[in-house]
């Protein structure tokens, strides 16, 4: 057994900051506090917790009247994942939007003032951006939460991401390291493995990752995937040789040269949690060089705090997991506090309420078979719905149809889903065309290139009513279709307000692409 030198009450202040927990509710719920008076450092707060900016910086001031110097974090990503405006959808495009508008500039001021509404709510650490390349169409998890598929590409718009969210006083946490893009499984539901060779990390993962180092990013998540190519046993969560060896050995070794705070993604994931169990993976992932573990998607309990409290203090007393490695991860969790502290004691980030919107309108684009004649009265709103991607979650509304109500009142929607195509596909158009009736029909999809049911039902749809408009709020994967084709490489709020505008006529022009 290993000798102690640190008391059993610095061993547990330790295991407790380096903790990232959920919990439940608007306000702080009491065992929070407790735990924040003993060492807990940091806390996660989710869509469920925010009603609104003012109840959410309220929520905040609660828990640095307890503790001043916490790290509050959010998984606020803009586009599809938003927690700050979860049920009204986000102000801001995702990814995938700036990266198509390829401005860094501008992908610098949306993280920006994204980042200064985050601090005005006393979040002072964003687990954003996405790093990924998208280099699978068909992954299920991360789509347009990426800036696209080349390396390089994402690696500038990453850097200016970092650039912009911590120029407002916030801290950074690029993810998913060392790239969750190349999967074809949800790592929420089971293992993802990823085949590529050392060689391919290094030329197209990686190369986001060194671009958000070098742009100084404060934290780096870790992601829950196997890749042989770094280690054949354990994910990248949990691997020594991803994070000790890869991501924080210098440069001249081959590996990123990252000195600041590793976060390990979600420990309640599956991928994780049905393989080794949450304490037991946040052990190992401590022990491979993770500082924090991020808990409380899905547990947000106080049992789930000490029970991880409790397995890091056990591990160190039998030597399981060294003393030193988890007060240095524990330093780190307080040297980022430090810094948020400083970071948000200046002036802070001038307002750009308009950001967002401006991005989202740059970011469509319109394919016709003809020109196309603006909507003038209601519409039929047919809304091609897949399964909720977990990271976005069911409570944030997406498609057009309530933004286009907006300008055109007396428009109708209804939600089509795999379960009504297995009725069959004809059946599903005869009902969508009789409830249509004379209106023109705006077909709503997500990633029809990933959902075949969906391409079967768009494609008897437009043979049914040419005249269909066709908006694409996923990754742009399948070729255009119907009279006219907008992408918005999206499903926020604004790149609905974007499509509605340009169905109607209302938006300011852009040139609209003829068909292929």
């Amino acid at each position: 057994m290993t000798t102690l030198v640190s008391s059993a009450d610095t061993l547990t202040r330790d295991a407790l900051a380096v903790l990232q927990p959920g919990f439940t509710g608007t306000s702080a719920p009491d065992w929070l506090l407790r735990r924040l008076d003993e060492g807990l450092a940091s806390v996660g707060v989710f869509g469920r917790n925010v009603a609104d900016p003012g109840q959410l910086a309220a929520l905040t001031a609660q828990l640095r009247a307890e503790r001043e110097d916490i790290l509050v974090a959010i998984d606020e990503e803009g586009g599809d994942v938003t927690r700050l405006e979860v049920r009204g959808g986000s102000s801001f495009p995702g990814n995938l939007a700036l990266g198509a508008v390829d401005d860094t500039t501008l992908t610098r001021q949306v993280a920006r003032e994204l980042g200064r509404r985050l601090a005005a709510c006393g979040v002072n650490l964003n687990w954003a951006p996405a790093a990924d390349v998208n280099s699978n169409p068909s992954n299920p998890v991360i789509g347009v939460r990426s800036f696209g598929a080349d390396p390089a590409l994402v690696a500038r718009h990453t850097a200016a991401y970092v650039d912009g969210m911590q120029s407002a006083g916030v801290a950074a946490c690029t993810k998913h390291f060392p790239g969750h893009g190349d999967t074809s499984v949800d790592s929420h539901h089971d293992l993802p493995r990823i085949a590529a060779d050392l060689a391919t990390l290094q030329e197209r993962e990686l190369v986001p990752f060194r671009a958000a180092i070098a742009a100084g990013t404060k934290a780096v998540m870790s992601a829950h995937i196997l890749l042989p190519a770094l280690d054949g046993t354990r994910p990248a969560t949990l691997s020594a040789a991803a994070l000790h060896g890869l991501l924080r050995a210098p440069a001249a070794d081959g590996g990123l040269g990252f000195d600041g705070l590793i976060v390990t993604d979600g420990m309640e994931m599956r991928a994780i949690a049905a393989t080794y169990g949450i304490e037991r993976g946040s052990v190992l992932a401590i022990a491979a060089g993770a500082d924090a573990i991020c808990v409380g998607g899905g547990l947000a309990d106080e049992d789930t705090v000490l029970r991880l409290r409790d397995a890091l203090v056990r591990a160190v007393r039998d030597g399981e997991l060294s003393e030193k490695r988890l007060a240095d991860a524990a330093a780190r969790v307080r040297a980022l506090a430090r810094w948020t502290r400083r970071a948000g004691a200046g002036e802070g980030a001038a307002p750009a309420p308009e950001v967002g919107l401006t991005a989202a309108r740059r970011a469509l684009r319109r394919t016709a078979r003809e020109p196309f004649t603006p909507l003038t009265s209601p519409a039929y709103v047919a809304a091609f719905t897949p399964l909720a991607n977990i990271a976005v979650g069911h409570e944030t509304p997406w498609g057009v149809a309530a933004e286009l109500a907006r300008l055109l009142p007396g428009t109708d929607t209804a939600s089509y889903t795999a379960e009504a195509a297995a009725d069959g596909t004809g059946s599903l158009v005869a009902g969508l065309v009789t409830a249509a009736d004379r209106r023109r029909i705006v077909a709503v999809v997500r990633d029809v290139h990933r959902h075949p049911w969906m391409a079967d039902a768009l494609d008897a749809l437009i043979a049914a009513r040419p005249d269909t408009v066709v908006v694409e709020m996923g990754v742009p994967q399948a070729p255009p279709c119907g009279a006219l084709h907008l992408a918005t490489h999206g499903a926020a709020r604004v790149c609905a307000q974007a499509a509605a505008e340009a169905l109607t006529g209302s938006a300011p022009s852009h040139p609209t692409a003829p068909a292929g």
